[in-house]
């Protein structure tokens, strides 16, 4: 087997670089055969990996946090949603938000995450693939997500989440304050959406979530029936919420109680989605960090990734 490790030294900010010695020290007692990238900025993971698929690499392991995990998954792909190669995919997480671990399994503490790359155990997940708007090039881009995409307070959340506040008060606080720093300032819009071809016309929406797993956001969770090799999405909009009825959506997005739908909330499923063009609210994030514009296209990746991990848990 040889591995390819992908460091991010920016993650935990920056306090992930400390754990790099103790990392390849673990890969040189083991006699592995490794190479190792370090990366100068957050989208030089996407540019590694894609290489490292390309140069014949068994397993190729992200080394950082959920950033980091999302461009070195995109690097698997191509733009039509193919591997690359048929390499396996690691983490070692060293990173503040650790969805994508929980999701699937991979331990989150260093010592256990090497050891789990040594047991070598694979499974199978579908990936999202999201064609959105780009303030780039101004033409439409191509991403893979594996947790959640959000459209509305969700974006603006995940900005203000990644601005420094959760080095301040740690990953779960951080993120709470930073949902209500959104809710104060965020305005609730109009959306149309297709769902497998079926149109759909939201009023005053906060919200909307399109995703694979259950633990989304530091500490907030969407309770679905979804299996990882499922090709459906859960498509959450919370909508027509005012000041007081903030409590029960508090309650309801922490506790990972199964949401039910009413006049708040539309739960729905579907494998291929659209979110068309939003001018007051265009600002899209998935997978925890914002990355592009609405309208956007979302549906699964046309192969599977297959990750090492403890193997299913049951949530």
């Amino acid at each position: 087997m040889k591995y390819f490790l992908i460091m991010n030294p920016g993650s935990r900010g920056g306090k992930s670089k400390k754990m790099f010695h103790k990392i390849l020290c673990f890969f040189k007692k083991n006699n592995l055969d490794y190479d190792y990238y370090i990366t100068d900025y957050i989208d030089d993971a996407y540019n590694a990996s894609k290489r490292a698929n390309e140069n014949s690499y068994d397993v190729i392991i992200a080394v950082g946090g959920d950033g980091t995990i999302n461009r070195v998954v995109s690097g698997f792909y191509d733009e039509n949603g193919l591997r690359l190669s048929k390499a396996f995919f690691g983490v070692i997480y060293t990173g503040t938000s650790p969805d994508f671990c929980k999701n699937y399994n991979i331990p989150i503490k260093t010592d256990n995450a090497l050891q789990c790359l040594l047991k070598d155990h694979r499974e199978k997940i579908n990936i999202g693939r999201i064609i959105h708007g780009s303030n780039e090039t101004g033409k439409s881009k191509t991403g893979y997500f594996a947790v959640c995409m959000n459209a509305g307070i969700g974006a603006s959340l995940a900005g203000y989440a990644n601005s420094g506040i959760r080095k301040i008060f740690g990953d779960f606080f951080g993120t709470f304050f930073s949902l209500i720093r959104a809710l104060l300032v965020y305005k609730a819009e109009s959306f149309k959406m297709s769902i497998d071809d079926k149109i759909y016309n939201f009023d005053g929406v906060f919200n909307i979530s399109v995703g694979k797993g259950y633990y989304v956001a530091s500490g907030i969770k969407i309770n679905n029936n979804l299996s990882w090799l499922d090709k459906r999405f859960y498509i959450v909009v919370i909508k027509g919420i005012n000041i007081f009825k903030w409590r029960k959506v508090f309650k309801l997005i922490y506790s990972g109680n199964i949401i039910k739908e009413d006049e708040n909330f539309s739960y729905l499923y579907g494998k291929h989605i659209k979110i068309f063009n939003n001018k007051k609210c265009p600002d899209l994030e998935y997978d925890g960090d914002p990355i592009g514009y609405l309208p956007c296209k979302i549906e699964n990746a046309k192969e599977p990734l297959e990750i090492i991990n403890n193997g299913i848990k049951e949530i």
